[in-house]
């Protein structure tokens, strides 16, 4: 399909990187002027109007994914996400580690990228250490583990796709599609910002169907892909600092054009300001969050976005599990961080309290 739409200059994998970097810039923009963020959608003080804003970009990426794979441009039987074996343990305690993390650094990785942009040094310094620790688990030290983890699995066979259940595709799609809307359409948000919301799910099938069917050639293959953020930002640190020996990727190409929205959105609107840690129990708490979102993004099949934004458009069971347990992680440690800080006095205790976003 790649050499039917007429590029003449570039690879099927070099036009990848340019088409996520448009993406990433449009995601970045309104990512930045939305305020989206998964964890503002559990434990926000604004959780209402936050989980609006999250769950109206769910419905559209629904409907865009599911659309697009009724027309035949796009399918998804050979994809992880569909894998016919659930690596359940390593999902459950990924996700619950990716949950815990995102709440320790206040913000999922999307979030603190977009944040980054806008002049938080506390959430680059975080984004660098998931870096690390998503590469540590996927290629280095944390591998084993991984590898062990996946390795305890649940024969799912044609029930790893909730389209495999009574009703099919279209009954499960409008199920979690009009959910979804009727939380954004009670979340008290104006239509605007709604608008915005939809704006961006809207990006998740244009991903889908950018890399799945617009850049499919045979003879130079990419990965069918679509909005994530852990594994892409281990691929962005190694080309930052090789990339004269390893070549830009797709997620690559996102993580640059969303910090190159979330900049320029942060410069127009006004919103750029430095920021940093306030105390050295802050770091310690930001950067075992960081670790917990590296490796745990990776063991639970993606991020928020990743396995949730991106993933549950697919219908996948694996990727509904991975944002229950993210959900999970994120809720019970709120409970704790909430009740220890309740209960001491200590200045770093209200320290802790300020919000990075």
């Amino acid at each position: 399909m790649f050499e039917t739409f007429g590029f003449q200059s570039l690879t099927a994998p070099q036009a990848a990187v340019f088409a996520a970097l448009a993406i990433g810039l449009v995601f970045g923009i309104l990512a930045e002027r939305t305020a989206f963020c998964f964890r503002r959608a559990l434990v926000g003080a604004d959780r209402r109007q936050a989980r609006g804003i999250w769950f109206m970009a769910l419905a559209v990426a629904v409907i865009g994914t599911q659309a697009a794979v009724a027309r035949g441009w796009i399918g998804f039987a050979d994809h992880r996400f569909l894998t016919n074996d659930l690596p359940w343990l390593a999902i459950v305690l990924g996700g619950l580690a990716f949950g815990a993390g995102m709440v320790l650094t206040r913000g999922c990785i999307s979030r603190l990228t977009v944040l980054g942009a806008g002049g938080n040094l506390r959430a680059l310094s975080v984004l660098i250490l998931v870096a690390i620790a998503a590469h540590a688990t996927l290629k280095g030290v944390l591998s084993p583990i991984r590898v062990a983890l996946e390795g305890v699995t649940l024969p799912l066979g044609d029930a790893a796709t909730l389209a495999a259940l009574p009703g099919g595709a279209l009954v499960w799609s409008a199920v979690i599609a009009f959910a979804a809307l009727a939380i954004a359409l009670r979340s008290g948000n104006r239509w605007s910002l709604l608008g915005l919301a939809a704006l961006l799910g809207a990006l998740v099938p244009l991903a889908w169907v950018t890399t799945g069917f617009v850049l499919y050639d045979d003879f130079d293959p990419i990965a069918k892909q679509a909005l994530s953020f852990t594994a892409p930002f281990a691929d962005s640190l190694f080309f930052t600092i090789a990339s004269s020996a390893i070549s830009a990727n797709f997620g690559v190409g996102l993580i640059g054009g969303t910090f190159v929205g979330a900049f320029i959105a942060a410069l127009v609107f006004r919103s750029f300001a430095w920021q940093s840690f306030s105390a050295p129990r802050e770091t310690g708490r930001y950067a075992l969050g960081a670790v917990l979102m590296g490796s745990g993004g990776v063991l639970a099949g993606g991020c928020t976005i990743g396995a949730g934004l991106s993933g549950l458009p697919t219908l996948s069971v694996a990727a509904l599990l991975a944002l229950v347990m993210i959900a999970a992680g994120a809720l019970a440690t709120h409970r704790f961080v909430s009740e220890t800080a309740s209960g001491s006095t200590a200045p770093s205790a209200r320290r802790q309290a300020q919000p990075a976003e």
